[in-house]
């Protein structure tokens, strides 16, 4: 039985770590994520979750346990994905400013032929910034491959007032709850 991460991200591969997990390997998933219309946001972060790890799962031994996570910024009722540009990402970190966002992430593991899927909510509350800040940040690369513009590990957290939640979430793993699972399961 092997542990495989189907997530190229970094942060996502240092945050299983500290679940406990000594050995995995990582599989990204090439394929594009595709947002349903009509879902709510924790069935949107699930299915993506899902897709990822149904895809991954099918390169792997049927005995393999397959990780996989997607992370969705939401104000109101708008999903904050990557920027496409610089000027992408000031819109969003505009739009985020002086307000209170919430950050979802679905995770869907599969062992044999169950599947065990669930979401993470956070709200995170930003405190007004200026375009003179969001503009150094934006400087710095590091909203690019964000959902939202920002990395709450990073530069960002100048940002952030509050977290409400989980905060490893807003990184983009819920090691919580995936820990107490994976223990269920017999993982670690």
């Amino acid at each position: 039985m092997g542990i495989i991460l189907a997530s190229a991200s970094p942060r996502r591969i240092e945050l299983l770590k500290k679940t406990g997990v000594e050995y995995f390997d990582v599989i990204a998933d090439p394929t594009e994520e595709i947002m349903t219309p009509g879902l709510t946001p924790e069935e949107q972060v699930i299915a993506l979750s899902l897709k990822k790890t149904q895809n991954v799962a099918k390169i792997c031994n049927i005995d393999d346990i397959v990780i996989a996570a997607d992370t969705l910024v939401y104000l109101d009722d708008e999903p904050l994905g990557k920027p496409n540009s610089e000027l992408d990402a000031k819109s969003m970190l505009k739009k985020l400013s002086g307000r209170m966002h919430s950050v979802y992430t679905g995770v869907a593991i599969i062992k044999e032929n169950q599947h065990i899927l669930f979401s993470e909510k956070t709200d995170v509350h930003f405190r007004k910034i200026s375009d003179t800040e969001m503009s150094t940040y934006v400087e710095t690369g590091e909203p690019m491959d964000k959902a939202g513009s920002y990395a709450a590990q990073g530069h960002a957290a100048i940002f952030i007032e509050r977290i409400d939640g989980d905060f490893f979430n807003v990184v983009g793993l819920p090691i919580c709850r995936l820990t107490i699972i994976l223990k269920d399961l017999g993982v670690i």
